[in-house]
């Protein structure tokens, strides 16, 4: 049964695909990729508990690949316990052998590994579904699974692999040996999106321009009719914080950029010119080269630079 993901009003970044790391080099591939299907994700460490990953309210699991053997000392772990919390999971590889190990499967190494395509047969499946029976997948494996875990179907194979997928409809677990993350597995991304929008009920409605909104949204309940004042350095942080504020409140917000005598060659012409003549951000433009340089001038203790120029910035 698909979870009722859009019931609630929580913001895509309220209910978040977590990705837990298990060390693989894809880790961070299957995060942008579950974003690329308009659906927010963050990488998380596999040492998280069962708790702990509650109480980040996640739409879904995957647990990524890894190097490592699941029975080997040393190798990543999740808590078990995560199984039981009802929140649709997926395993890819690594991931596959973990959940197949914890859930009553078994893994072991036989003698038979696979790198580089495969060709897969698929059965009927959430996974599968509107895609063709016969397919090619990246595979990156030399431990298989055995047997399936307890209660769990077996949904795709391949000639060296017997279990290269399975699912467990009523407990919302899921299983992939190989890689769909990756380019070299055509169908991968429609096989993820099958997760996240048929098996998890994840709606696709997160791009960046709808984290702007909402932060933008945030800020304004936040300030309501009050001005703000910024510190606007030139820099990216403080760049992004300006130009959000101001796409909430407007002309309630005055930025001060402080030029202090220490920029590139003309970086402070740049930023007033972006901000006031550009964005049309109400601007105070301080210039106080010669103040800062002057209680700098023969010192040459680092530490001491910063404390004087943070000083100053207080004291303008």
């Amino acid at each position: 049964m698909k979870p009722d993901a859009g019931s609630t009003d929580a913001g895509p970044e309220e209910r978040p695909v977590l990705v837990v790391d298990l060390g693989g080099q894809y880790s961070q591939l299957i995060a942008r990729r579950v974003r690329e299907a308009r659906v927010y994700s963050e990488l998380v460490s596999h040492r998280l508990s069962a708790d702990q990953i509650a109480a980040r309210r996640p739409v879904a699991l995957v647990l990524s690949g890894g190097p490592a053997s699941v029975y080997a000392e040393g190798a990543p772990d999740v808590d078990p316990k995560i199984f039981e919390l009802g929140i649709p999971a997926l395993g890819i590889c690594y991931g596959m052998q973990l959940m197949a190990r914890d859930l009553g499967g078994s893994v072991e190494r036989t003698g038979v590994s696979e790198f580089g395509k495969a060709e897969l047969e698929a059965r009927e499946s959430a996974l599968f579904q509107h895609l063709p029976p016969e397919q090619t997948v990246w595979m990156s494996h030399r431990d298989s699974v055995i047997a399936a875990p307890t209660g769990a179907e077996v949904t795709a194979s391949s000639p060296a692999t017997p279990i290269a997928a399975f699912e467990n409809r009523a407990r919302l677990l899921y299983g992939v040996q190989f890689h769909p993350e990756v380019v070299h597995t055509p169908h991968g991304q429609e096989i993820l999106k099958n997760f996240l929008y048929e098996v998890a009920g994840a709606p696709p409605t997160w791009t960046p321009a709808a984290v702007i909104e909402e932060q933008v949204e945030r800020i304004r309940a936040a300030v309501g009719s009050e001005r703000v004042l910024c510190a606007l350095s030139g820099g990216v942080d403080s760049a992004v914080a300006a130009l959000l504020v101001h796409k909430a409140v407007g002309d309630q917000l005055t930025c001060v950029f402080v030029d202090h005598g220490l920029l590139r060659e003309n970086e402070a012409e740049q930023v007033v010119e972006t901000f006031a003549g550009h964005f049309r951000v109400p601007l105070v433009h301080v210039e106080a080269q010669q103040r800062f340089l002057s209680r700098l001038a023969g010192v040459s203790d680092p530490e001491e630079k910063r404390k004087i120029v943070g000083e100053e910035f207080i004291r303008v």
